[in-house]
């Protein structure tokens, strides 16, 4: 029997409220909640089926979402929207070249959030994630009979800064508060609860390759604290990419040229019942209408391994950098859990069980709902209904900010765990500065212009001194979310200012300057860059400094001390000219050792002009 909870004060019935997990899937999302007595996860179904897909269809009727969408998706694809979560916190210039293969139209916003145009209408992830999410809210609120206004939505642990704060964003857009942004491996592991109950920690691995993304993620779990050593992935890698390998085949068999929209759609939906049906049984057939005609589609368990090869070893790829990254080897990990519905496939299985040779493989739990469980326990646990676990989280890329030569400074670095805060003090570079432009970056390479800016604000204020005089700290603040917070402080005079970064649809043009642009550089070449940047800031700094300093001591040199000192400048100047970062140190040191004995010279004579008079005893 359902609990009625009564307002004393008015009389009324009062409005009992529920916390529930979402796992916001590409392909298909699920709805977990806590059982009363027992306190274990569960979840939450529609029509006995615990999943719902994460299909949308813009009709007549207004717009539908799950199982009643992809319905429609054969019949009017061009009204069916598929695969949102691929699009989240993304520009146009991140998807352009993914346009092709999508059945409906991505649209640039002005370099901001990508837009999605169905009906002559624009759509942003957010809005469209938002849907999903209201119906998830709404089944959940059906099967509990209360009102659910706090969730606990999962992510993959490879989604950036502007991927998570989408997420949040649709969740209150869907009229939730969103109590946490969680990673989806992480939320797996809290599902399984390893390491809860013995003082011995257990490392743990859990491969999560889902419907449009894969993490690994390597965890160390004791006494139910779960600490995340490091994570990798690919956020465009996923069962999809298995369906889209069987379309491309069955397509090249057949020789299906000038395929219509409706067509396409109809082999992706087949070509992902065959992957499914191949999970148990050795080969598919079926046989479906293209057009006007009708072809008999073929798979076998043998063909899908050969063509699903490919991507399974690039997960493996992403399993070695987690690994390397946590500084362990694979005989350190004890045991791997297989998350998402495509590690129910035997290849993928092998794959993992002779990557992790001495490993104990655990998929005991359905691999579709591990996630939203975990989700729901987090939730649980937020909600204060549990003191047994502590959750410590980890930010999937490096954060830090621009500095002179257009460098790097990285102040966060990847896989540093979450919450955490940090302070690094900064100078000017230039006399009388008053204020100072803050760039700040996420990403793994030498130079900012291979990676992400999250914002830029800029430090006014600040009391006109030397170079190298004002002591500026800042700090950077990390939260639970992944969301960075970061504030500066001139600590002579107190001035200060904080600002959240936002995600970059949400930075004015004024703001945002640079968006994501492609690594197209090696990692050698990146070093080479950053060398170069290094040298030449320190020579150009170096310049600068000798310039004033001939200009402050002109009265004890001589014509010929200035030629010699100007000649060795000219040799630095030629050395910048021509970018050539060899010639640049060599100089620079050369100009250093030929203007040493000046400055000790300049500092003998201000010594010996403060103690002229003086009488030392």
């Amino acid at each position: 029997m359902a609990k009625i909870s009564i307002d004393l004060n008015s009389g009324t019935v009062a409005k009992s409220t529920a916390v529930i997990g979402i796992d916001l899937g590409t392909t298909n999302s699920l709805i977990a909640s806590i059982q009363e007595g027992d306190r274990l996860p569960y979840c939450i179904t529609k029509d006995s089926e615990s999943i719902v897909p994460s299909t949308l269809y813009f009709g007549e009727q207004g717009i539908e979402v799950g199982a009643e969408a992809i319905a429609h998706m054969v019949s009017h694809p061009e009204n069916a929207i598929y695969s949102v979560k691929r699009l989240m916190g993304k520009s146009y210039q991140d998807l352009e070249n993914l346009n092709h293969s999508l059945n409906y139209t991505i649209e640039d916003d002005e370099e901001r959030l990508v837009k999605v145009k169905i009906n002559g209408k624009q759509y942003s992830p957010i809005e469209l994630s938002s849907y999903i999410l209201k119906e998830l809210k709404s089944i959940a609120e059906q099967k509990l009979n209360q009102e659910v206004d706090k969730v606990v939505i999962t992510v993959p642990a490879y989604f950036n800064d502007s991927q998570r704060q989408a997420t949040r964003d649709a969740g209150k857009l869907a009229g939730m508060d969103v109590l946490r942004i969680i990673n989806e491996p992480t939320a797996a592991s809290l599902a399984y609860g390893i390491g809860q109950n013995t003082e011995e920690g257990e490392t743990v691995a859990v491969y999560d390759l889902g419907g449009g993304t894969f993490d690994i993620s390597i965890l160390f779990i004791q006494n139910g604290i779960f600490e995340v050593l490091s994570t990798h992935g690919d956020t465009y890698l996923g069962g999809d990419d298995f369906d889209k390998a069987i379309v491309n085949t069955w397509i090249e068999e057949h020789a299906l040229d000038s395929l219509t929209t409706s067509d396409n759609q109809n082999l992706r939906l087949t070509a992902e019942r065959a992957k499914k049906a191949l999970s148990t049984s050795s080969s598919f057939e079926n046989t479906i209408t293209l057009g006007t005609k009708k072809i008999q589609l073929t798979l076998s368990i043998e063909q899908l391994n050969e063509l699903v090869k490919p991507l399974i070893d690039k997960t493996m790829q992403s399993c070695q950098h987690a690994i390397k990254d946590a500084e362990l080897t694979i005989a350190d990990i004890q045991e791997v859990i297989l998350v998402g519905g495509s590690t129910k496939g035997a290849a993928v299985k092998e794959a993992v069980a002779s990557f992790f040779s001495s490993a104990h493989i655990n998929d005991t739990l359905n691999p579709d709902e591990v996630v939203a469980l975990g989700a729901a326990i987090e939730a649980d646990i937020l909600a204060g209904n549990r003191k047994d676990m502590l959750l410590l989280d980890v930010t999937p890329l490096s954060l830090g900010l621009e500095t002179l030569g257009g460098t790097m400074d990285v102040l966060i670095p990847r896989n540093n765990k979450i919450p955490t805060k940090l302070h690094k003090e900064y100078t000017t570079s230039v006399d009388g500065q008053v204020n100072l432009a803050i760039n700040v970056y996420q990403g793994e390479r030498e130079m900012v212009a291979d990676n992400r800016k999250l914002g830029e604000f800029i430090l006014k204020g600040i009391p006109a001194m030397p170079a190298g005089l004002p002591k500026i700290e800042l700090s950077f603040m990390l939260n639970a979310d992944g969301i960075l917070k970061v504030s500066a402080e001139e600590k002579r005079s107190g001035v200060r200012q904080e600002v959240e970064m936002k995600p970059q649809y949400g930075i004015s043009d004024e703001e945002i300057k640079t968006m994501l642009k492609q690594s197209i550089v090696h990692a050698q070449e990146d070093m080479d860059k950053r060398s170069l940047a290094e040298s030449t800031t320190e020579a150009e700094q170096l310049l600068y400094a000798t310039e004033k300093f001939i200009k402050e001591n002109n009265a004890i040199l001589s014509t010929a001390d200035v030629d010699g000192i100007r000649g060795y400048m000219a040799k630095l100047k030629s050395a910048l000219d021509a970018k050539n970062n060899e010639a640049i140190v060599i100089q620079t040191e050369e100009l250093n050792n030929y203007s040493r004995q000046f400055a000790e010279q300049a500092m003998d004579h201000s010594i010996a002009k403060a103690l002229q008079g003086k009488k030392i005893d």
